[in-house]
């Protein structure tokens, strides 16, 4: 937002720009968790198609891969916006920031939405088995037989600071300090210079005697203009008297004799 002429350059606040760095390390995160889910998916398939080998679901193993491979196309975009959008609050755009409000709120009620699951994944597993589908808690014993020791408690660290950095994020953005560098600035009027004159407005142009009257130089060769408008004699001799040749010189008639 560029500011109005004659309004002093504003300073970001300290929030703004904490706030920023907040959203860039969450999406840091988002980055740190496609690695991880990109590094397990291949196991993941492999024991979804083991346990759904024969069943009626058999193509289970195909969507949830799929879906590992669309989830963390979303992630790497949701990243680059939050930079793009933490950028934009540093320079006071009051659009990025309601737009930082929507997408931080959608992602936190992700995120919080998928670190409970994982919290209480493990208690609440089990589930009544339909047809020759394995229960949901044989897959997730499955699952856990396969997949590192360190995926499940470097995941749910992940999405715990990454869910408390989203909250603090937001929080920012609304507190006063913010809310005075987002808001548009008014052009403000300038007191003049006390003992300063103001400019004064030229004449209409045309006329003799203006300033602003542009003088053209003479013609050359053309007799400069004497006061009156009357042009002077030929090698500066007074005009002739009537009657005479103009410029005509007379000798003084010597006097008779007597």
């Amino acid at each position: 937002m560029v500011d109005a002429p004659g309004t002093p350059p504003r300073t970001r606040p300290g929030v703004v720009t904490l706030s920023s760095w907040l959203l860039i390390l969450v999406a840091a995160i988002q980055v740190l968790n496609l690695i991880v889910a990109l590094a397990v998916v291949g196991k993941i398939r492999d024991v979804l198609a083991d346990a759904y080998a024969g069943t009626s679901a058999e193509s289970a193993a195909d969507i949830a891969y799929a879906f590992s491979i669309i989830t963390a196309i979303v992630s790497l975009l949701i990243a680059a916006g939050l930079v793009v959008l933490a950028l934009l609050n540093n320079r006071g755009k009051n659009g990025s920031r309601i737009t930082t409000w929507v997408l931080g709120g959608i992602l936190f009620c992700c995120t919080g939405g998928g670190l409970l699951t994982g919290l209480t994944g493990g208690m609440t597993g089990g589930g009544n088995t339909t047809g020759d589908v394995p229960s949901s808690e044989e897959i997730q014993r499955r699952l856990e037989d396969a997949l590192p020791s360190w995926y499940t408690p470097v995941n749910l660290l992940l999405g715990l600071v990454a869910l408390l950095a989203l909250l603090a994020a937001l929080i920012l953005l609304a507190l006063p300090q913010a809310n005075e560098f987002f808001r548009k600035p008014k052009a403000g009027w300038e007191p003049p210079v006390p003992g300063g004159a103001y400019p004064a407005y030229p004449s209409h142009p045309g006329q003799p005697g203006d300033p602003a009257y542009p003088a053209y130089p003479p013609t050359p060769g053309a007799p400069p203009s004497a006061p009156g408008g009357q042009p002077p004699s030929a090698g500066g001799q007074p005009p002739s008297a009537p009657g005479g040749q103009p410029g005509e010189r007379r000798d003084p008639e010597p006097p008779s004799g007597s």
